[in-house]
């Protein structure tokens, strides 16, 4: 069977640092170039480049 992730915007940004994510599956340890993603509930956590890139897409956004 194959599966779509939902179509849902979420928060990100690229750390420059090394640095521990507290998620709610304990602290992760996310590496200077990770991608940190603040999901639609307020989870925390991070993501390699490689999967980032795989798996989200840029949205635009109005200016107002």
């Amino acid at each position: 069977m194959k599966f779509r992730k939902e179509s849902i915007v979420v928060d990100a940004f690229q750390t420059p640092v090394d640095l521990v994510v507290h998620t709610w599956e304990g602290d992760m340890r996310a590496s200077a170039g990770d991608w940190i993603i603040t999901g639609v509930a307020g989870e925390v956590y991070p993501c390699k480049p490689e999967i980032f890139a795989e798996t989200y897409e840029p949205v635009e956004t109005e200016e107002k």
